[in-house]
């Protein structure tokens, strides 16, 4: 029952960071809003919870494990309801901030319940439990939030909440048990103040980068200067202060310093996914909101099913083996897309998506499990909350960093592409060509450019999937930093 209601929290607080993306055009057209104004929806959310994740080790120490959970469901539940209900952007965007910041602890927490509630033997488990929530809820998020708001409202979407809420604080309050607090620790007010500064200017800086044109923008300049100058300050505060915000300690243990990394690159892998196959299939092979949504539905599938396997699997098997298995399939299945073209089969994306959910699925657990496996106990509070935040800030860098390429990319081979295109090619006479594709009139010029544009952009895509195959390949010499937990050696020790 600690586990339910433990997932009932963590699945309602990750399914919104992408049930959302695919209401965005109905919620745009609901508030008369312009493309750049609506997009705060999605970065209110993203800056406050980022801002917010790192307190819940101190509030935690201060108010009680349980109360605060508790607290965070009953916050994110009601400014669910506040978003749903809200008639303005600036009341929507105001609502979205603060469900962002009240439920950036329910991640965090879930996770340190679940290691405390588990003997260590059982971890894997645990963690395959818990990264079900974590790994399926942002992929099912599109699918659901298409269907909400194809059949009922965009306000269904935050609505849906309630339910789960309700059930998430009745499980919290009955079964979860209060753990011990740290209340004579001191809240280092400057080093979380130079820390919210440093991750929010940081996350505007992703977000707002690819809109108004990264370096060539003054605000983008200012942005980047800020995070620099902040998260500098704060490391030195760190190693410095008495009682700093984050205790050094924490990354002293190697394990969680490396899973922390890799856990960087799993968040890169999976959202940056999740923003570039959506897209995809509805611009460029046509397919509707609800047909994209059952097409990447299977990915949470394989990820689902891989987690029940490998949660088996944690403490037989070498669990540098499965996080490199799982590496492993992420980058063939990466690979497989870019050999796609426009005239790709759903059979095929829906192969490649289930591949990489079981990719995903064999990373995440593991790597959940052997980064807190010589973790102190008392760590884990602050160390499941920078967990969860360095893989939101993956996320952040991926889905920035793959939409700039994107657009880099299209106007490269848009160029390239243009310059074989002339009238006085063989290929333009060849028989069986579209009649629309003629040199002799304006419309017909427009079409061929359109043409070019659409298989440019293809190109474009398919460079960002060879691009985090890359990645993925990149990531691997990591798993040398990490060690096998030693066993316990008898009834004292463990």
């Amino acid at each position: 029952m600690i586990t339910i209601s433990v997932m009932l929290a963590t699945v309602m607080q990750v399914v919104d960071t992408t049930i959302v993306n695919v209401a965005l055009p109905h919620m745009q057209g609901s508030m008369s809003a312009t493309q750049d104004q609506i997009s705060w929806v999605l970065t209110s959310y993203i800056v406050a919870a980022a801002i917010f994740t790192p307190l819940t080790g101190v509030f935690a120490d201060r108010m009680g494990r349980k109360r605060l959970f508790a607290a965070a469901a009953v916050g994110f539940t009601l400014a669910s309801m506040l978003c749903g209900a809200a008639t303005s952007l600036t009341q929507l965007v105001v609502f979205r901030a603060l469900q962002g910041a009240l439920g950036a602890s329910l991640v965090p927490l879930s996770q340190a319940v679940l290691l405390d509630t588990y003997p260590r033997e059982k971890h894997g488990s645990a963690m395959a439990l818990w990264g079900m929530g974590v790994m399926v809820g942002p992929i099912l998020g599109p699918t659901l939030g298409g269907y909400l708001t194809e059949y009922y409202s965009w306000r269904w979407a935050f609505y849906i909440n309630l339910p789960v809420g309700i059930l998430a604080l009745l499980g919290i309050a009955a079964f979860v048990p209060e753990a011990k607090s740290e209340r004579t620790r001191g809240f280092d007010f400057f080093g979380f103040a130079l820390l919210s500064i440093a991750i929010g200017a940081l996350q505007l800086m992703l977000d707002r980068g690819n809109s108004v044109g990264w370096f060539d923008s003054t605000e983008i300049v200012l942005e980047a200067a800020t995070a620099a100058l902040a998260f500098y300050l704060f490391l030195s505060h760190m190693f410095t202060a008495e009682k700093p915000f984050i205790e050094p300690g924490l990354f002293a243990d190697r394990n969680f310093a490396a899973g922390i990394l890799l856990m960087f690159t799993v968040g890169v892998l999976l959202l940056a996914t999740l923003a570039l196959l959506p897209p995809f299939l509805q611009s460029l092979l046509g397919f509707p909101v609800i047909t994209a949504g059952y097409v990447l539905a299977p990915r949470g599938i394989g990820t689902m099913a891989a987690m029940m396997v490998v949660g088996r699997l944690v403490g037989k098997v070498d669990t540098r083996l499965l996080v490199l298995t799982g590496l492993g399939l992420m980058a063939w299945s990466l690979y497989e897309m870019t050999l796609w073209n426009l005239d790709v089969g759903v059979a095929d994306i829906v192969w490649t998506g289930v591949v990489q959910g079981i990719g995903l699925g064999f990373i995440f657990v593991p790597l959940s499990t052997i980064a807190f496996a010589t973790l102190a106990p008392r760590y884990r509070n602050e160390g499941t909350a920078m967990f969860s935040l360095i893989r939101n800030i993956g996320s952040s860098v991926g889905i920035s960093l793959v939409m700039t390429m994107l657009g880099h990319q299209t106007q490269s081979s848009h160029a390239a592409l243009s310059e074989a295109i002339t009238p006085f090619r063989d290929a333009f006479r060849a028989p069986g060509l579209p009649e629309l594709w003629s040199w002799s009139s304006d419309v017909g010029r427009i079409a061929l450019d359109a043409e070019v544009t659409r298989q440019a952009i293809t190109i474009a895509y398919l460079n960002d999937f060879r691009f985090m195959m890359y990645l993925g390949l990149l990531a691997i010499p990591l798993l040398f930093l990490l060690r096998a937990p030693r066993a316990a050696a008898g009834p004292a020790a463990r």
